[in-house]
């Protein structure tokens, strides 16, 4: 079986996975997914004034109390936070990667910092590496439900359960 690993990300939250083979073979399904990391990004869990000094973009008066409207900028900034914690995720998986020395890599993330993501990452990695993408937010799904998910869409190999054999006494 080959060795992979599964990054999930959305611009929140990391998961890491490898797919390992079963222990006892007979006991157990052929392989399962198993998170080996989480990260989190800081950013995303400030709300409102923790994170911009006016909660409502757009918008200020003046001396005379006429409302000004002008842009802040505010997704030029996100997307900034976005791409710093793209070279976290990136720094944390080379390191993994580098360690477990997998045959394949699958990086599952909301479309733009999946963008985001493969600038950062794809220059990094080993050539030898091979790179499976699926655009999609899957970071709320269980270890079990990704595991289906993935194998259905033939990103990962399904898991296949033992025979049930009863030895007679």
């Amino acid at each position: 079986m080959q060795n992979y690993v599964v990054a999930v990300v959305n611009s929140s939250k990391a998961r890491l996975f490898v797919l390992e083979p079963a222990e006892f073979p007979e006991y157990e399904p052929s392989a399962k997914l198993v998170e080996v990391a989480t990260l989190l990004s800081s950013t995303q869990e400030l709300q409102g004034q923790d994170l911009w000094s006016n909660t409502k973009p757009g918008r200020n008066r003046g001396s005379a109390g006429q409302v000004h409207g002008y842009d802040d900028h505010r997704e030029n900034h996100l997307v900034e936070f976005e791409r710093h914690f793209a070279q976290t995720i990136a720094a944390k998986l080379t390191e993994f990667l580098q360690t477990r020395q997998p045959h394949q890599l699958l990086l599952v993330a909301e479309p733009r910092i999946l963008g985001i993501m493969r600038e950062v990452l794809i220059p990094d990695l080993p050539k030898n590496l091979k790179v499976s993408e699926l655009a999609k937010d899957l970071c709320q799904l269980s270890t079990h439900e990704l595991h289906e998910y993935l194998a259905e869409k033939a990103l990962l190999p399904a898991q296949t359960r033992p025979n049930a054999q009863m030895v007679p006494p």
